[in-house]
């Protein structure tokens, strides 16, 4: 018997009984960040919280203990800024960075000045949690600030550059690859080197510049706002959308939970046509997708024939999330506006996933052992698929150059080499064997937190150090002062000596 798993489900039971009213903000505009925020959200308000929930999808049937509060027209003006997302792979480290952020600034804006939201700030409500995403729009901690109450994040990723800080988290650049390096954790000397670089870079945009337009976006919208820097270093617990299944070991401080998986399921039926094209597809299927933010009817017309005339070569049935008509498809090919993910790949007939590897899209995959053929387009795409590759269970073409012989010979070596899917099965093998599902795992933290108001001993003792201190260069400096002092006394005493010697034998 596994005690683990009962005292959790023991615990959680308790906490229930009790139901707690939580706040909840997911209000970016793009469908896979709504899709973390709302099945925590869910999952609390079925457990019996009282949940409200600041989010740019609101769902047209309500649901038991949850209270919306609709930002929908995040959704119009986040429409707008993908279509510069073709274009972001090509961008320096630093314009990435830029890009992101200005995005950031934009939304986090726009949530904060929504009318319903002021309303909020301004009302006199109640919480006993907190719980949002954390992807920049740090202004947003202020709503624990205002409600006094703590804090949860949620990263819609690892742990990166832009939050280890919140939690003294350590992060080496030794042998931790910044999020958006195209290498694993077994690096060369030039891709430390490259690796350090991004991560200081990371470091100073982050403190003088992306905080700096946060706090400045904050004053705005709530002018008796505190300083941004005295409110984001109070966050209880971080979550991360985030798997060892996926990436190498990195160091974790106590109060930071990997739960990377926990969207999954429950699976929905299929449509029936559907089904049957997958059930009938006895050499298998291929599924191709670009994601909720992406859209393949935008490919540039080269790509778009390089894929066609593959998979018009193929004996495999292939699904293309495709967002327009394709009068000029094979037969063995369907394409959807859109696909149920999840449920597709869950399917056994399903023997190549050819995605953007965005990391909801890639967990899905490894929970389901499917193999992986990435065209990362911009962000943490690169650094997923790279992963994969190491791992062995993925190949990768960067979108620029995809054509029709990289492309095709990709997607064959994935298909007729078994070694990609076992090793698929192995990778899944280890996202589910843990004591706990994910969801689970998730709803005991949050839960904890709660009962333990904030579970301040959690907290690491470096969040009370200055910089210098944490990082001891006090104490380097001390070391090297002492060592200075002790070579010049030494320097001076031997010169004295032999200064003294040689005026004793000029006088001889």
């Amino acid at each position: 018997m596994r005690v683990l798993p009962v005292i959790l489900i023991v615990c959680g039971v308790l906490a229930v009984s009790d139901g707690a009213k939580i706040l909840a903000v997911f209000s970016m505009g793009a469908h896979s960040h709504f899709t973390l925020g709302f099945k925590l959200a869910k999952e609390l308000a079925d457990r019996g919280h009282d949940v409200t929930l600041i989010n740019a999808y609101p769902q047209k049937t309500p649901i038991k203990n949850l209270k919306e509060i609709s930002v929908a027209e995040m959704r119009i003006i986040m429409d707008e800024q993908k279509k510069g997302l073709f274009d972001m792979g090509t961008m320096t480290y630093l314009g990435q960075l830029r890009w992101v952020s200005n995005m950031g600034n934009f939304y986090t804006d726009h949530v904060l000045k929504n009318k319903d939201v002021q309303k909020l700030l301004n009302s006199n409500e109640q919480f006993d949690l907190v719980l949002m995403e954390d992807f920049v729009n740090k202004a947003m901690t202020i709503f624990a600030h205002r409600f006094n109450c703590p804090l949860i994040i949620l990263a819609p990723g690892p742990t990166t550059v832009f939050n280890n800080d919140l939690f003294v988290n350590p992060s080496p650049s030794s042998y931790v690859p910044n999020f958006l390096a195209n290498f694993g954790s077994s690096m060369t000397f030039w891709q430390r080197l490259k690796n350090t670089y991004y991560d200081i870079v990371g470091q100073l945009f982050l403190h003088y510049v992306l905080l700096p337009e946060q706090d400045a976006i904050l004053k705005e919208a709530v002018p008796n706002a505190p300083d941004l820097k005295s409110i984001i270093y109070n966050a209880s617990l971080m979550l991360t959308a985030s798997h060892i299944s996926l990436r190498d070991a990195a160091p974790l401080q106590p109060n930071i939970k990997e739960i990377g998986g926990y969207h999954v399921g429950p699976l929905k039926q299929l449509p029936k046509d559907l089904q049957e094209f997958l059930d009938n597809a006895n050499e298998g299927v291929i599924v191709f997708s670009m994601g909720s933010n992406l859209k393949s009817a935008d490919f540039p017309k080269a790509k778009k024939d390089a894929v066609l005339k593959t998979f018009a070569n193929m004996k495999q049935k292939v699904l293309w999330k495709f967002e327009d008509d394709l009068p000029e498809k094979p037969d063995n090919l369907k394409i959807m506006s859109w696909i149920p993910q999840q449920e597709v790949l869950a399917h056994p007939n399903v023997i190549l996933f050819i995605t953007h590897v965005g990391l909801l899209g890639t967990i899905e995959a490894i929970y389901h052992g499917v193999p992986l053929l990435g065209l990362p387009v911009f962000w943490d795409q690169e650094k997923n698929i790279e992963e994969a590759v190491l791992k062995g269970f993925g190949l990768k073409i960067s979108f620029p150059e995809l054509n029709v012989d990289n492309f095709a010979w990709a997607v064959n070596e994935l298909v007729s080499n078994p070694k990609y899917r076992q090793t698929a099965k192995t990778r899944s093998k280890i996202m589910h064997d843990q004591p706990v599902k994910q969801m689970d795992e998730a709803m005991f933290w949050i839960e904890y937190v709660i009962r333990h108001k904030g579970a301040p001993h959690l907290r690491s003792p470096g969040l009370n150090l200055r910089w210098y201190q944490l990082h001891l260069v006090d104490v380097a400096l001390f070391v090297l002062s002492s060592i200075t002092v002790l070579f010049v006394g030494i320097f001076c005493a031997c010169k004295r000596v032999f200064s003294g010697k040689h005026e004793k034998s000029k006088k001889e």
